[in-house]
């Protein structure tokens, strides 16, 4: 696997989504929890959705609950929390691991592509991976990188 494009990943209702349908888009893949002292950056995430949508840009969440017990309720659960308290419209996918022998494969992926502080693992909810429109990884931001301080690099990716 050589690009997002490559992956599928089951949606938060249960449907297979094609990750190929984000070819010749700038991607923001993200790690969440609901019950996080970060869980209020899904207000920025969907700020930076809903900025650059039309320009081809799209945020992709992924619940996890590998850190702190954080994301403990199921799919309908998160996804109803999210609507409910971040008027969340990006697309969600099903609860992951990101670290270990189970890690989702995206994740296993984007780790090998941009390591961070503790080398490919992911140390906490809310890292975010940022992927070009040929499904290549530009950056990998921190847990308390706040999506606004983002958007130039989104911009410029746009721009490429």
């Amino acid at each position: 696997m050589s690009s997002l494009q490559d992956f599928s990943a089951t949606g938060i209702d249960g449907s297979e989504v094609d990750l190929a349908a984000y070819a010749g888009q700038v991607v923001l893949v993200v790690n969440t929890a609901s019950q996080c002292g970060f869980t209020p950056q899904y207000q920025g995430l969907q700020a930076l959705h809903d900025k650059y949508g039309e320009e081809g840009f799209a945020v992709l969440g992924f619940p996890c609950d590998q850190f702190g017990h954080q994301e403990p309720g199921e799919d309908a659960e998160i996804a109803g929390f999210c609507e409910r308290n971040f008027g969340v419209t990006f697309p969600l996918f099903s609860k992951v691991d990101v670290n270990g022998d189970d890690a989702h494969p995206v994740f296993a992926w984007l780790r090998s592509e941009k390591g961070g502080l503790l080398g490919s693992k992911i140390k906490w909810n809310f890292t975010k991976y940022l992927v070009g429109k040929d499904g290549q990884v530009i950056g990998r931001y921190s847990p308390t990188t706040k999506p606004e301080k983002i958007s130039s690099d989104i911009e410029k990716a746009l721009a490429a």
